[in-house]
C-alpha cells in the first residue's frame, strides 16, 4: 500500500501523510463479540503515524494497543493465527491416535479444560477454514525463506490440518463398510458447508475438500446448510458454483446412504437427524448429547 500510494500521489509516507497498520480482528459467528470491547492493535510507520492511527481507532474501540511499527502489528497477527493453527493441528492429530486407542478425544478436552491454568481448550474437526487461519500462517513461511529461517512447526501444523479431510473420508468408508455398503456407489449428505458454525461464511472450507474426496471415490455428494442455500463463485472450488442445498426433511435424509456432519450449526435439528439417518459420521460432536441406536453414529 505505500508503494501504490507513494507511486500514485507524489507524496512520501510518514512525511506528506500518515501511514499505519491495524489487522482485523473478529469472531464471526459470536453474538457476544462487540468491537468496540475487542483490543485494537496497531502500528505505525512513524511514532506520529502510529499516534494518529491510535487517536482515530480511539473514536469508536475501548482499547487500543500500540506496537512499535506497522511490521510489528503484523507479526501480532501471524501469532494469534499461528497459535490457533498449531493448536488445532494437535488436537487433530490427538484425534486420530486416540481413536486408534479406543479413548474419545471430546471426553479427554472436557476433562482436561477443568484445570483453571496452563490449558486452554482447542477442538478437533475435519480441517481448517476460512479466510486467515488456513492461510495467514504461510506468510510467515514464505517470509522466513528470504531470511534464511525454517518454519517446521508451523509447516507440521499445517500438514496435519491438511490432512483431515482425508482421515474424515476413511472413517466415511468405514462407517459404510459397517453396514456392508461401499462409499463407491454411495449417496452422502453433507451436512454444513460453512467453515464455521452459525455464520454463511465459506471460504476456505473444509467441506469442498470432502466432497472432491468423497466423488472421486465414486460418491454421489449432496449438502444442506441452512445459511447458504446456493453456493457462490469460489476461488478454488468453481464447479460447485450454483449448486443448492437440499431440503432437511426426513424424507430428503433417508435418501443417503450416510450423513456427514462437517459443519455444526445450531439451526439443524439432530434429534431428528439420529432417527432419520442410518448412518451419521461426526466431525464437531453434534450428536453427544443425542440419543441413536449403537452402531449409527461414527465419530471422525
Amino acid at each position: 500500500m505505500r508503494e501504490v500510494l507513494e507511486k500514485g500521489s507524489g507524496l512520501k509516507a510518514g512525511t506528506d501523510f500518515h501511514l499505519a497498520f491495524s489487522p482485523e480482528r473478529e469472531d464471526p459467528g459470536n453474538p457476544n463479540s462487540k468491537v468496540a470491547k475487542i483490543p485494537k492493535v496497531v502500528g505505525g510507520m512513524t511514532p506520529k503515524c502510529a499516534e494518529r492511527a491510535r487517536a482515530l481507532y480511539g473514536k469508536a474501540i475501548e482499547t487500543v494497543v500500540p506496537v512499535s511499527s506497522c511490521r510489528a502489528a503484523e507479526a501480532t497477527k501471524l501469532l494469534e493465527n499461528i497459535f490457533r493453527s498449531v493448536n488445532i493441528a494437535l488436537v487433530n492429530e490427538l484425534k486420530v491416535v486416540y481413536e486408534a486407542m479406543g479413548i474419545d478425544v471430546w471426553e479427554v478436552i472436557r476433562a482436561a479444560k477443568t484445570k483453571p491454568f496452563g490449558f486452554m481448550a482447542f477442538y478437533p474437526g475435519p480441517g481448517l477454514g476460512g479466510h486467515c487461519i488456513p492461510i495467514d500462517p504461510f506468510y510467515l513461511t514464505w517470509k522466513a525463506r528470504e531470511y534464511g529461517q525454517n518454519t517446521r512447526f508451523i509447516e507440521l501444523a499445517g500438514e496435519v490440518n491438511t490432512g483431515m479431510p482425508l482421515y474424515v473420508v476413511h472413517r466415511v468408508a468405514d462407517a459404510l463398510n459397517a453396514k456392508k455398503k461401499a462409499l463407491n456407489g454411495s449417496k452422502i449428505l453433507l451436512l454444513g458447508l460453512a467453515y464455521k458454525a452459525n455464520v454463511d461464511d465459506m471460504r476456505e472450507s473444509p467441506t469442498f475438500i470432502l466432497a472432491e474426496l468423497l466423488e472421486k471415490r465414486g460418491a454421489t455428494v449432496e449438502y444442506h446448510d441452512p445459511y447458504i442455500p446456493v453456493i457462490t463463485p469460489t476461488r478454488e472450488h468453481a464447479h460447485y458454483t450454483g449448486k443448492k442445498s437440499v431440503p432437511f426433511t426426513k424424507e430428503e435424509v433417508q435418501k443417503y446412504d450416510a450423513v456427514l456432519i462437517s459443519t455444526a450449526h445450531d439451526a439443524v435439528n439432530y434429534k431428528d437427524l439420529a432417527s432419520w439417518a442410518d448412518c451419521i459420521i461426526d466431525t464437531r460432536n453434534a450428536m453427544a448429547e443425542i440419543p441413536a441406536p449403537a452402531g449409527r453414529v461414527w465419530k471422525a
